[in-house]
């Protein structure tokens, strides 16, 4: 597996988490990388591996999640924007690629609609496109339909970790990608000790910036607004590998996008998670990366 080093940078409230995948070059460019709702920095592993040390990539723990669960709210897309911004000045490395899945495609456009002078060009992986929200939909409704199993195992304990990974094991989407890869992803969201591990991800947080994934108009606006150039891979199958994904082409048509702006293309055989996690999806992501930088 790729090595990464990990350290922190100062946050409002705290010490946001940061793994980075250094390149062999340390001339070489920079990629940012921003996880899901109730993902971690080590979601991008797979994708660090195939960038084979061409890029240094850095990946931190969104406040609330991972190694940075004791950073506390506000929490919000904007906020989350905004620990982004924090973290590319405090790296000194910006205007910079910057790359986010799911609710993290989200905190990608927004940061560079709020912070255009640090963001070079942004890579939207299956998310940062708002859809209406049904109009009988009630939102504690949405968030089960949306995360499903991903929001259950917030109020859970495990005896160990043995019985984590049998939880993730059934999962429909992530289940057949297990490998030592989303061994690790699924490792570091643990927090706690036995027999009452518990997923890293604080409840409050994850429902706080659902919301605004579904509701925010300002959130919403981002990828219309984006002052650089983007491009957004969507999966073909959902987050829980069902045939209809978060986005198909007549969604995307309808979403009245910018062509010349940004660049859309579905990635076929993934599904909301394997579009990351899995080595396909993984390594299409790691090909946009390397191509968009230069490399």
């Amino acid at each position: 597996m790729p090595q990464y080093e990990e350290s922190s940078v100062a946050v409002p409230g705290g010490e946001l988490a940061v793994l980075r995948w250094p390149a062999a070059d340390p001339a070489a460019p920079t990629v940012l990388a921003l996880h899901g709702v109730t993902g971690n920095a080590a979601a991008w592993s797979g994708v660090a591996g195939h960038l084979e040390g061409r890029v240094t990539l850095v990946a931190p723990d969104l406040r609330g999640r991972g190694a940075s669960r004791e950073v506390g709210g506000p929490f919000g897309l904007a906020r989350h924007a905004d620990d982004a911004a924090a973290l590319i000045e405090s790296l000194g490395i910006g205007p910079v690629l910057l790359a986010g899945h799911s609710m993290g495609a989200w905190v990608a456009a927004l940061t560079a609609v709020r912070h255009p002078e640090l963001v070079a060009r942004v890579l939207l992986v299956d998310g940062a496109v708002t859809l209406p929200l049904p109009a009988a939909a009630v939102m504690e409704e949405a968030l089960v339909e949306i995360l499903g199993p991903a929001l259950a195992r917030l109020s859970m304990t495990f005896a160990n970790r043995a019985a984590y990974h049998a939880f993730w094991r059934e999962h429909p989407a992530v289940g057949p990608l297990w490998s030592p890869l989303v061994e690790e992803f699924v490792d570091r969201d643990l927090t706690g000790t036995e027999p009452e591990l518990r997923s890293s991800c604080l409840l409050e947080a994850v429902r706080a910036d659902t919301r605004q994934v579904r509701l925010d108009p300002t959130a919403a606006a981002a990828i219309r607004q984006l002052p650089c150039p983007g491009e957004l891979l969507w999966a073909e199958r959902g987050l829980l590998d069902q045939p209809q994904g978060l986005y198909d082409a007549r969604r995307l048509a309808a979403a009245g996008l910018d062509a010349e702006r940004l660049t859309v293309r579905q990635i076929p055989d993934t599904n909301h998670y394997s579009i990351l996690l899995g080595p396909v999806g993984a390594t299409v992501v790691a090909e946009r990366l390397l191509a968009t930088a230069g490399r």
